[in-house]
């Protein structure tokens, strides 16, 4: 079995700067690979500017701080700059970076740490409390469900959706050795890897683009794969060794669109953003995510979803729902107008079709679970203010639980809060935890779900 080579960790200077974009790397087609090279190229972290502020912002642009967070906002700087003239002069947009649940927690997998919104509750929160402006989004990470208070009226122009397989040892996934180490974090990529090749080793990846390809290069796994809308925001294409079809890796809902949000109160900052909005891209994030919330996806399962326009001008979606191990997966296509209405039902009807194949086991308690939770979330804010539970609060909690769910459960006090066992079928159980954050003199709670084998 072959096994990595092992190169010092190329850096090179790098060109995101904050001024306008370079051009963009010339789209490789599918299958292709560049010239191999040592060692992966991995830039240096964007440089945030510091601009001298010689008058208060027009435009507070929220985002997190890892680059290809950065580059997208510099995107929406970029567009905001070429569309308004009011916006073109220094200092009227200013860019704040805000720290995320998931860009703190590395160690753990995403659906350990409670899947979706990991990436854009800190943001949505700034938004709401008036700290920024406008919010910029992978819509990946963007649950189906927007905050109260919230609008997204504008998605930018889609990049490529295509996942990027990078190794430094093989040219292909076909061609890795059986038992070679893959690098994800992303349980759709997992499945569908699995499911193709059964022999591979399947292992948690976290990070941003620079971290995965440094640990890469330092040989902690032999391959793994990125989104290819990312390396290329990043300008960072030379480190791709071959690009899987959608056909051979059908990406996660919204891949490659950026989307971009604002106080549904806020007219002047949707009347800015929604002057960037690109239809086509709108439209088929539309029913993607149309079909993902129809099956209450998260990052706890593995789902995946295509809609583009055809050569015909219509709408093709393909759909498809697996397990974690790629022992079972479910797929299915559509094909109609290429307008909004006729989106949205296509995707929604593509999830009905796929819930029913998945059968009860799988989903049968998720329409609970809502409520099921904000009972239990509601009992842990009212214990986690005094020292210790009260019998009073429990017999509160288990009534609460007996209104919304007959599922089975469990309750134990941790050392930092509580957790509750629920039984969703007789080989899965939820685990759910939600650990007191006591700060400044007050309280708040952190929920963590998990899904096991029983």
């Amino acid at each position: 079995m072959r096994t990595a080579t092992h190169h010092p960790l190329i850096t090179a200077p790098c060109n995101l700067w904050p001024g306008p974009r370079p051009t963009s790397s010339p789209v490789l087609p599918s299958g292709s690979r560049r010239p191999r090279r040592g060692a992966l190229v991995v830039r240096a972290a964007v440089v945030v500017e510091q601009e001298a502020k010689t008058k208060i912002s027009l435009v507070r642009i929220g985002t997190r701080g890892s680059p290809l967070a950065l580059a997208q906002a510099y995107e929406t700087r970029d567009k905001l700059m070429a569309s308004h003239s009011e916006l073109a002069e220094e200092g009227a947009i200013d860019i704040v970076i805000i720290k995320t649940t998931g860009d703190k927690v590395l160690d753990q997998p995403l659906a350990d740490i409670g899947g979706k919104g990991l990436f854009t509750k800190e943001i949505d929160e700034a938004l709401l409390e008036g700290r920024i402006d406008i919010a910029v989004h992978s819509m990946k990470d963007v649950p189906t469900y927007l905050p109260a208070g919230t609008i997204l009226p504008c998605n930018l122009p889609r990049e490529d959706v295509r996942d990027a397989f990078i190794c430094l040892t093989v040219k292909s996934l076909a061609e890795l050795p059986a038992g070679s180490v893959i690098g994800t974090a992303s349980l759709r990529r997992q499945s569908q890897i699995l499911y193709r090749y059964p022999s591979l080793k399947v292992v948690n990846f976290r990070g941003n683009v620079q971290t995965r390809l440094k640990k890469l290069n330092e040989g902690e796994v032999q391959a793994t794969l990125l989104a290819l809308a990312g390396l290329k925001r990043l300008n960072m294409t030379e480190n791709v060794t071959a690009i899987l079809s959608v056909e051979e890796m059908l990406p996660a809902i919204a891949q490659g669109a950026i989307g971009i949000a604002c106080r549904s109160n806020d007219d002047k900052m949707a009347t800015y953003i929604a002057s960037l909005n690109h239809d086509d891209t709108r439209l088929a994030v539309a029913c993607e995510r149309a079909f993902l919330e129809t099956l209450d996806g998260s990052c706890r399962t593995p789902i995946a979803g295509y809609a583009h326009r055809d050569s015909d001008g219509n709408c093709v979606l393909r759909c498809l729902v697996a397990s974690p191990d790629g022992t079972r997966v479910l797929e299915t296509s559509r094909k109609g107008l290429y307008a909004l209405d006729d989106m949205v039902a296509m995707g929604k009807d593509a999830g009905k079709e796929l819930l029913s194949k998945a059968g009860p086991a799988r989903y049968e308690s998720s329409q609970h679970l809502e409520n099921f939770l904000a009972v239990f979330v509601d009992f842990c804010d009212r214990e986690n203010q005094k020292e210790k539970s009260t019998k009073a609060g429990r017999d509160r909690l288990r009534g609460g639980l007996q209104d919304v769910t007959s599922l089975p459960w469990k309750l134990c006090k941790e050392r930092r809060g509580w957790m509750l066992c629920v039984g969703l079928s007789s080989s899965l159980k939820l685990e759910v935890r939600v650990l007191a954050l006591h700060q400044f003199r007050r309280c708040s709670c952190r929920v963590f779900l998990t899904i096991r084998d029983s």
